[in-house]
Order: C-alpha cells, then structure tokens, then sequence
C-alpha cells in the first residue's frame, strides 16, 4: 500500500480541507510511486497562514541565539539523516546520488551551521545623535510570516536557503515545496519539528502552485514572499505581492555562459564545462547552458566536448556509476525536444545528443546529453532557458566580441570565465554582467558564505545565501532616546534649527 503524507500545520499533520490528493513518482521509473500526498486549496492556504500568524510574537520574542541553538539541532540531523535523504531526493527528482548527498544535503547542512552561529550576531546600528544627551540606534526585527516557494532541482538546498535564515531572523513560514519533491518536503519538515521548532512556527502545503499560488501571495497574513522558479511565474507574484504592498524576493531565470579563452588550461575547462552543461542533467538555475570559445582553440575544444559528452553514463542515479539521470518530468522531457527542434531550425549544428531515451530505458524521462555549434546570439536556443542537457557553443574571435557573447542575454546569474591571464580574468570580473562570477571553475552552485542572487530578469536585486540573508528577512526599526529630562520644542528639530542637522 503507498504511504499517504499530509501537510504540517500548526505542529499537526493534517488532511487538506477538501479530501483530494496527488501522487509523487520516481522519474526514472515512472511506475514507482513515492508517495500521496495532499492537493492543497485555499482554505488550507488560510488555514497554514493563521497558523503561521498565530505564532509569530512566541517566536520573534525567542532569543536569538536559542533560535540559533534549534538550526544547530537541524544542522546534526541532516547530518545524520543525509544518506537517507539523498536517496529519496534521487528517487524523486532524478539526480544522481553523489549530487543529492554531495552537494544539495551537505550545503543545507552547511547553510544551518552558517545561521546557528549568526544567531548571536543579528546585528544593528548604534549612531551618533545630533542632539546632546540622545542616543540613536538602530536595531533589526522579524518580518512576520514569511511565504517560501521552492522549485524541484534543490529540493532541501533551496528551501534551507530560504526556511533556515527566516527562522533564525525570528519569522515564521509557510513553506511550498515543488510539486515534483513533496516526500524531500516533508521529510525536511519532519527534521525540523524534530529538532525543536515550536508549533505554528513551520507550516507546509503540498500541491499545485497554478491551484493556490495566487491566494498563497495574497492571503492577509503574509508580509513576504520568497520565490526560487520561472521568470514567468516570478512575474505573477511580483504583480500579485506589490498590489499588496509585499516583500519580495525573487531567484527567477538563467543562461549563463562560460568563457573559454585560447589560453585556457584545456583538460580543466572541459571539466567545468562538462560539469556546468550536464549536471542534474542541466536542470539548474547555475548550469553553463552556453560556452563561448575563442576561435584559436575552437574547434579542438567543440571536439572534445563532444566526444566527452557521448561518453556520459546515463541512468538511474541510485546506480553507482552513473554520471546523469533524468529529467525530473514528462512536461521538461517534452520541453527539452521541442527546443532541439528549434535548434535544428535555426541551422545550429547538433554534434551530439538531441534524442530522449526515453523508450530505450524502461520509460524514463531519460534525455542524452546534447551539445549544439554554429550557434549565434540571436538563436532561441541561445537566449531561452531550457533546462535540461542542452549546450550550445559559440565561437568568439577576441576577448572583447566573448564578453559582448556572454552579455548578450536578459538574464545574469552565475558566468565563468577560463584564462591563465590575470587583466582578462580581472577586466571580465568587471565586465561579465551577473551576479555571480566563477573564475577557472563551473557555473554550479556558490560558496554558502557569500550572497547567491542574479542581475537583469535573473531575479529582482535581494540575495540568498550567507550573511546578507539576514537583509532579505529582517526590517530595520529606527529608536531614539533622549536622556536630557529636558523640554524640546514639539515637531521642530532642534540641531536643525540651529543649523546642525536636518
């Protein structure tokens, strides 16, 4: 019989209002059923949101570096459940294992240690008063109820990115996990219940976003919104959530580029290029989509990563050996083919790949690995993102024509660049527009002690990750004492008057 989970409300497990469910399966074998889970609605978006309400002053008013102590409890769990919860992320979205346990477990884990020890260092101001016995300082306080919305690539990543800063602020949340990785959800809420997180203080919704999106934005007792996903959808939210005067951040869209200039170490940019294209077969929001080669090495490179990228094993990601697994869904199956189509009919050049293995490999969302050349800057291919193991190669004839390439997008997350020449590497650190550059090394992933956020359509300015989060879920609260048991005049500022403030 498949286990039935429930959403997590108010320290409870409970049914959605209306009794419907959906399924979980494994996409590599579609067959398998991880789970049912709940289909929520509206009703149960109130019912999360005045949970989260209801909570909010018990938690702010806890210390913070007792909340703290409870991301340091998070922190030992991962740590001992990591395994566990790698396995099932590779059974429910596809990455191969070493990816689940390597990267996306071991950097949530890291992401926790990181808050633990911020919890006594939620910094404020003290200033310098104008006025004579007054003393100015400024000091942070929790939002509220804090919405988190995360996509499946990152299933524990993304939300710890997003759960463990707003918690350690002092908010509380309302968490939707993707469709696609509601067990990983779950699981991850379980974890932190487990490690102390009083009741009400976490809340978890299963189901369709395009169901309970608009009212999940919009309910009365969210005061922000925390969004990892589309552009398209990014969108929608940031109309819905200013409309109601919100706090928004927002992580959207990608197609990032990597620079391999002619004196590149060779064997090293074809493995961070190999890595940045087809890693979780290319469903990330850092993946190298597009690498852009001088024309002195061009064809020795396109060469060689072709050949590379023929030889990747393909297959369930539970199967040691194994280099990529599948795409998380038919819909990104289907989405992956129509865009080689469209490659095709621009005249780019398939070298490699451009197939789903789909039917060869029990019925699968399985898609080779698939390398385009001839590309240009006006090509769909070259300016959409696809997600899914597809990258095209452009030819660049001088340092200044690979920049203006890598440029030549509306997005600017994470861009690369491969020279041993210390002013190239210097002048495209300056010149490469994203919000994250990797020098002589992948596009995937950031340190988790510096800000991860992009530029242009790439997201809407605030960052995740490291220190700054406490920016993104904090306000700042202006406090002035006057300490002189002295009369002032009433609504005029006294320094002011005498020419010393404003």
């Amino acid at each position: 019989m498949t286990d039935r989970h429930l959403n997590f409300i108010g320290g409870q497990w409970v049914p959605a209002a209306d009794g419907r469910t959906f399924e979980s399966r494994n996409p590599a074998h579609p067959d398998e059923v991880i789970g049912v889970f709940q289909r929520s609605g509206t009703a149960d978006v109130d019912r999360a949101m005045a949970a989260a309400l209801a909570a909010r002053r018990g938690w702010a008013a806890t210390p913070a570096p007792e909340r703290g102590l409870i991301l340091g409890r998070v922190a030992e769990l991962l740590e001992q459940r990591r395994e566990d919860i790698a396995r099932m992320i590779t059974r429910e979205m596809g990455k191969v294992c070493a990816e689940s346990a390597g990267f996306d477990t071991q950097a949530a884990i890291n992401t926790a240690r990181v808050m633990m020890g911020e919890g006594r260092r939620l910094l404020g101001q003290t200033v310098p008063s104008e006025l004579r016995d007054k003393f100015a300082m400024v000091v942070r306080e929790p939002l509220g109820v804090v919405g988190a919305i995360t996509p499946c690539n990152l299933p524990v990543l993304l939300p710890a990115w997003k759960l463990f800063p707003a918690l350690w602020c002092g908010n509380t949340v309302v968490f939707k996990p993707a469709e696609d990785t509601p067990m990983v959800g779950t699981l991850l809420v379980q974890l932190l219940a487990d490690a102390g997180v009083p009741p009400g203080v976490v809340n978890m919704l299963t189901g369709y976003g395009h169901e309970i999106g608009d009212r999940f934005v919009t309910d009365p007792a969210l005061d922000m919104i925390s969004f990892t996903g589309s552009e398209t959808v990014g969108r929608r939210i940031a109309g819905l959530a200013g409309a109601e005067l919100k706090k928004v951040s927002l992580e959207l869209g990608s197609k990032n580029a990597v620079v391999v200039m002619d004196d590149a170490e060779f064997d090293l940019a074809l493995e961070g290029c190999l890595w940045s294209a087809f890693g979780t077969s290319g469903q990330r929001c850092t993946a190298g989509s597009r690498i852009v080669v001088h024309e002195a090495i061009h064809d020795r490179f396109v060469e060689a990563l072709t050949e590379r990228a023929r030889a990747i094993r393909i297959g369930d990601g539970l199967e040691p050996g194994v280099q990529m697994g599948p795409l998380v869904n038919q819909k990104q199956l289907d989405r992956v083919q129509g865009y080689i189509d469209i490659g095709q009919g621009e005249g780019a050049r398939l070298l490699t790949g451009g197939g789903s293995l789909q039917g060869a490999m029990g019925g699968g969302f399985f898609h080779d690995a698939t390398v385009f050349a001839d590309v240009t800057s006006d090509m769909r291919i070259a300016q959409e993102e696809i997600f899914g193991p597809v990258v095209s190669v452009m030819k660049a004839t001088s340092f200044d024509h690979a920049i203006d390439l890598a440029n030549s997008t509306r997005y600017g997350l994470s861009f690369g660049i491969y020279s041993a020449d210390v002013n190239r590497v210097f002048a495209a650190m300056s010149r490469l527009e994203s919000g994250v550059i990797n020098v002589n090394a992948p596009t995937m992933g950031v340190e988790i002690g510096v800000p991860f956020g992009g530029v242009k359509n790439s997201g809407n300015g605030l960052c995740e990750s490291g220190t700054v989060s406490v920016d993104e879920f904090t306000e700042l609260k202006s406090i002035m004492v006057d300490c002189s048991g002295l009369h002032r005049r009433t609504g005029v500022n006294e320094a002011a008057t005498e020419g010393k403030g404003g």
